[in-house]
């Protein structure tokens, strides 16, 4: 949303005689409930202390003490992810407000609904660089889809109900509602609804009936489709009508990092995860098509390789909710605005509607991309060190937990192996950060996703980097009975960086080394500082001893469980196209690319 359309912080209507007199931090709490808002993520302070207080004796809205506002940020980023209900995190002005920042930011990049309450010095004092102050609403403009600043009691109902309506519709992503202590200590009427008036936010929903029968007509026309699925799809709620048209069109389906598990890994069109780090089929079939329906997907460059030489003979319908992605990065013959979700049930009715009982024939196609799956299969080479495979594990904890767990990753190679070697079979399984990339997103996300889903086994696949960022939410859990499991994948570095050091800086590994692992000092020692938080600890360095680890932190239900699983430096993640090169030049490993035909 640009600064010019955003909404205002809209008004009560006219006081009613029989609205109750709240002070504003009452009238946060209160509108948290009449909002259904269950669950926060927080951590009190001196701006945000008055709000702290009724909110001790409200028996609707369960605060959870994090450790770090970082921490509170991703936990509703992973509550909301892994339930689809808007997450909430609370925290003081200042420091507070900016520890928020990254959380906010990769809320944004990730199309994440979450609210950020944030306490600000007394409305007198702004300007003034008082203790604890900063310009959270302007450090925050940029990475949220809007920005609150309340400086009365009376404007607190509506700032809230306009905030969780922005955070959740259209294109979801963060609203920061940033609240002065004299705003919360003074005292108004309180009324609810409050009138919601929001001036040039009207998401669009609803497609233009001529754009989608053209869709549909070029579908049709096609012999080399692809169906190029987002993240998106995955927020739109739209995994049964993403089937329904998969299934009419016979397309190749590529679901990307942000949408691993909206369509089912054993679907037989199911070609895998395309991009950097994608399969040879899902990669080499976007660079062949001759028509790539992108749905609720970006063309980002982690997708796309070089944009220049993505896809070169590939008409494009570009189906997305937010037009300012729409031709943003590769132009599309077709641009649909629209929800994905009413986008694909008419177009699917469409394409019907256009093809009869005249399927269309794309049997040259299949065998093609068969034949790249038969011969370029995901796998992995065993370890010359002797240490753990980091595939075998991760591999491990998908088959012996299932699809109806969930899978919060951190950021690197074992975020990448966790995409490629689980199997995803629904939506909101997967929790990641995507577009930002944050180390540090995986304990308190999973943290935030067993807090929305308690009943599912919840695994936090992170790597010995990451887990030192913010592996203080352990303490979280623990004290607050909220029993997540953590697969620490350690091999003692920063695994992807050392990867490139090794493939692009020939082998000068400079200042990637942790000393987390096998044959290092151990600092720390992950299974001593585990238990130190009051979970079950474990360390497995054997492959025999993989399995065993893992049905026992399946088993124990009444903590937290931290498995370090001490794995190879050496390991890589394959295949791979090396950032700025088209992905044509995809390999399958280590010196090793597919050869093919530029025309098939």
């Amino acid at each position: 949303m640009t600064a010019d359309s955003a909404p205002a912080v809209p008004r009560p209507p006219s006081q009613k005689a029989s609205a109750p007199e709240l002070t504003g931090a009452e009238a946060v709490v209160r509108s948290l409930d009449l909002l259904g808002v269950t669950d926060v993520f927080g951590i009190p302070g001196g701006t945000i202390m008055p709000v702290y207080d009724p909110l001790m004796d409200d028996d609707s809205v369960r605060h959870i003490l994090v450790r770090h506002e970082q921490g509170a940020g991703h936990a509703a980023e992973g509550y909301a992810s892994a339930s689809g209900r808007t997450g909430v995190a609370i925290a003081t002005s200042g420091p507070g407000a900016t520890n928020l920042v990254t959380a906010i930011a990769d809320a944004y990049m990730d199309s994440v609904p979450i609210v950020a309450i944030t306490g600000q010095v007394f409305s007198h004092l702004m300007g003034t660089d008082a203790f604890q102050e900063a310009d959270i609403v302007g450090i925050t403009m940029p990475i949220t889809k809007h920005s609150f600043l309340v400086k009365t009691p009376e404007e607190i109902p509506g700032a809230l109900a306009a905030a969780f309506e922005i955070a959740s519709t259209g294109r979801p992503g963060p609203v920061l509602v940033d609240i002065t202590k004299d705003a919360q200590q003074k005292s108004a009427p309180f009324i609810w609804p409050p009138k919601v008036d929001l001036p040039g936010y009207r998401p669009v929903t609803k497609a233009h009936g001529k754009q989608i029968q053209a869709a549909a007509t070029l579908i049709a026309e096609a012999k080399k489709p692809v169906l190029y699925v987002g993240g998106g799809v995955v927020r739109g709620r739209a995994a049964a009508e993403l089937r329904a048209l998969a299934e009419s069109t016979n397309a190749p389906v590529v679901t990307t990092l942000m949408a691993r598990g909206v369509f089912p890994d054993s679907h037989q069109q199911h070609l895998g995860m395309p991009g950097m780090h994608g399969t040879v089929p899902a990669v080499l079939a976007l660079q062949q098509s001759d028509l790539i329906v992108a749905l609720g997907a970006r063309f980002d460059d982690r997708v796309t390789g070089k944009a220049a030489d993505f896809a070169p003979n590939a008409k494009v319908v570009h189906v997305d909710i937010d037009p300012a992605e729409i031709s943003k990065i590769r132009n599309a013959d077709v641009p649909i605005v629209g929800d994905v979700r009413d986008v694909l049930i008419d177009l699917d009715a469409a394409f019907r509607g256009t093809v009869g009982d005249a399927q269309p024939d794309i049997s040259d196609w299949w065998s093609y991309l068969d034949g790249l799956r038969e011969e370029f299969p995901l796998g992995f080479s065993p370890t010359e060190d002797g240490l753990l495979s980091p595939q075998h594990v991760i591999q491990r904890i998908g088959e012996l937990t299932g699809p109806e767990g969930i899978y919060a990753a951190g950021v690197g190679q074992h975020q990448m192996w966790a995409a490629q070697f689980i199997k995803y079979e629904r939506p909101n399984a997967w929790l990641n950060s995507g577009g930002a990339g944050t180390m540090g997103y995986s304990v308190p996300a999973a943290m935030g996703a067993k807090v929305a889903e308690p009943d599912r086994v919840v695994w936090s696949i992170d790597g010995d980097g990451c887990f030192q960022m913010t592996n203080q939410e352990l303490a979280t859990c623990a004290i607050n009975n909220i029993p997540i499991k953590v697969a620490i994948i350690n091999n003692s570095s920063l695994g992807m960086v050392r990867q490139w050091q090794t493939l692009f800086y020939d082998g000068r590994h400079s200042n990637t080394d942790l000393n987390t692992g096998h044959g290092t000092v151990r600092i720390p020692d992950f299974v001593k500082l585990a238990d130190a938080y009051g979970c079950l600890a474990i360390r497995v360095e054997k492959e025999e001893e993989v399995d065993a680890a893992i049905k026992l932190a399946l088993e124990t239900n009444d903590r937290p469980v931290v498995i370090d699983f001490v794995v190879s430096a050496d390991a890589m993640v394959w295949p791979m196209v090396p950032q700025g090169v088209s992905n044509s030049y995809v390999q399958y490993a280590l010196d090793h690319a597919p050869t093919f035909d530029e025309e098939i």
